[in-house]
């Protein structure tokens, strides 16, 4: 194990702001992130595969009013993005360490409102297609924790994922899709609001245009 990683690793297990194995809240929390962890009653946005929490704290900065929840299995990380948000004293984010297809197991029928997936692997090979994050057994949870009409948000620099995704949404149970290959030079580029993941810096920086979508969970 690296030696960067150990102190990580003690970070999150005194961490308030990460729910990971061994705390109480880990085991407790589904259905009651805002009675239990946030305090408050304001709409719940996670990112999910969120790495070093980048955008979760960055989301947090300009937007107070909502709560943010930023999900990776890999604790070494989250704990960068937990440091940052304690150093900047944001209350309106937390860690959760656990793997995307256990998302039911901690977040309760609609309640979440928003789902950011940034910058996730393509998984490029056709015999990886399953494990993309836009996969039709991924949908199907995201739609059970989202609420009535809640918003799904994608960013990438691949061509071939977005258009799986483009295709794999509508079919799937997301509707009204707005779409856009070329983020920074649409109308919508004040969506990003300066938030750039690590990824996102290498991607630009290549020349990689960045592609992005937004869509609702539809009604039944």
């Amino acid at each position: 194990m690296s030696r960067k990683k150990l102190p990580r690793f003690e970070h999150n297990r005194v961490s308030p702001n990460v729910l990971e194995p061994g705390k109480e809240l880990y085991e407790t929390i589904k259905g009651n992130w805002r009675e239990r962890y946030f305090l408050n009653s304001n709409p719940i946005v996670i990112e999910i595969g969120c790495g070093r929490g980048e955008y979760t704290v960055g989301l947090a900065r300009h937007y107070p009013h909502l709560n943010f929840i930023g999900i990776d299995r890999k604790g070494d990380r989250i704990a960068q993005g937990s440091k940052q948000a304690l150093n900047e004293g944001l209350t309106n984010v937390a860690f959760l360490r656990t793997d995307v297809f256990k998302l039911l197991d901690f977040f309760g029928k609609q309640e979440v409102n928003e789902i950011w997936i940034t910058f996730p692997d393509p998984q490029p090979r056709i015999s990886q297609v399953k494990n993309r994050l836009t996969d039709p057994r991924y949908l199907t949870l995201y739609r059970e924790i989202l609420a009535h009409e809640g918003i799904l948000h994608l960013k990438t620099d691949h061509d071939d994922f977005f258009d799986f995704s483009v295709q794999t949404l509508p079919t799937n149970g997301f509707s009204d899709l707005i779409t856009t290959r070329d983020l920074y030079a649409s109308e919508m580029n004040h969506l990003h609001l300066g938030i750039k993941t690590k990824y996102e810096e290498i991607f630009t920086r290549k020349g990689f245009s960045i592609k992005y979508l937004k869509c609702k969970k539809a009604g039944y």
